[in-house]
């Protein structure tokens, strides 16, 4: 294997990696403050990824994949406030069971409504202006949009860190992290501040199915199959820190990249080993911190 085909696997599985991220920092960010395990997080994916298609084919006179950047996420957020008050709102403080049991059921209720809207034909898009092109790496072409995708992720984990940790809204993340009796006696509305954390969290996903619409074909199931990796990020990386799942997402990507360039079933096979690993060695994994 020479340089150029080393580096190029490098950016491949960077760029899945970015992706993986903006998907795991939403479900990551929800367990983190609510404490619900959202099995419903990758249908909000796989919306955003279908209204990018929407936006990009038939948002005339302005087919443009820059106006779903913004517009989709918000939309996004849109729908989990109404899963947000009518569903999880009512199972915050139920067993995981339940919880589980009613994200599942949103799964089910998310697959039919998009078949219905949008069918079971599977769609795609172009690659966007000015990223349409290849660039020359190591002697080899690289697409540019994989580039513009991979500055996505630690642009966005800053974003994220600055946020929590240096905003207002972030400190009242915290505190209802930490104590949200003490929040509550101070005056702030907790189940305000839940919703704004699980809106901001089904934004990301929307933004996630966004940023992936160019690079392949979108269609049912695409959902799955991004929550099993997107788990295996936060479970790395430990559920609620962001840190964690940018270095979850890291190792996950390159595995992947690297692992099936040898065999396609040991690109499938490699990550699910990882968390095998982190999970005996430390289950709270790499960044988490264990469940007092």
């Amino acid at each position: 294997m020479d340089l150029g085909t080393i580096v190029l696997l490098i950016l491949a599985g960077l760029t899945r990696a970015s992706v993986l991220f903006v998907v795991a920092a939403g479900l990551t960010l929800v367990f983190g403050v609510l404490r619900v395990i959202n099995l419903a997080h990758g249908s909000l994916y796989m919306i955003g990824a279908f209204l990018a298609t929407m936006f990009v084919v038939q948002a005339s006179p302005f087919p443009t994949f820059w106006l779903a950047v913004p517009l989709v996420p918000i939309i996004v957020g849109a729908v989990g406030l109404v899963v947000e008050w009518g569903v999880l709102r009512r199972i915050y403080r139920k067993a995981h069971e339940l919880q589980l049991l009613g994200t599942f059921a949103l799964i089910l209720v998310f697959a039919d409504l998009t078949k219905i809207v949008w069918g079971r034909q599977y769609r795609s898009i172009s690659l966007p202006e000015p990223f349409s092109g290849a660039v020359n790496i190591a002697g080899q072409p690289f697409p540019a949009y994989n580039l513009f995708v991979i500055v996505w992720a630690p642009l966005l984990a800053l974003a994220l860190w600055y946020t929590v940790e240096k905003t207002s809204l972030g400190r009242m993340i915290r505190a209802a992290v930490s104590d949200p009796e003490m929040l509550e006696i101070l005056g702030i509305n907790i189940p305000r501040v839940f919703t704004i954390v699980f809106v901001i969290g089904a934004g990301l996903a929307g933004l996630a199915g966004v940023l992936v619409a160019p690079l392949g074909s979108v269609g049912l199931g695409m959902d799955v199959e991004v929550l099993i990796e997107a788990f295996i990020v936060a479970v790395i990386g430990g559920l609620g820190s962001f840190p964690g799942a940018l270095l979850g997402a890291g190792i996950i990507g390159l595995m992947h990249s690297f692992g099936i360039n040898i065999s396609s079933r040991l690109g499938i096979a490699l990550p699910f080993v990882a968390m095998v690993i982190v999970l005996v060695l430390r289950p709270w994994g790499l960044f988490g911190q264990p469940e007092r």
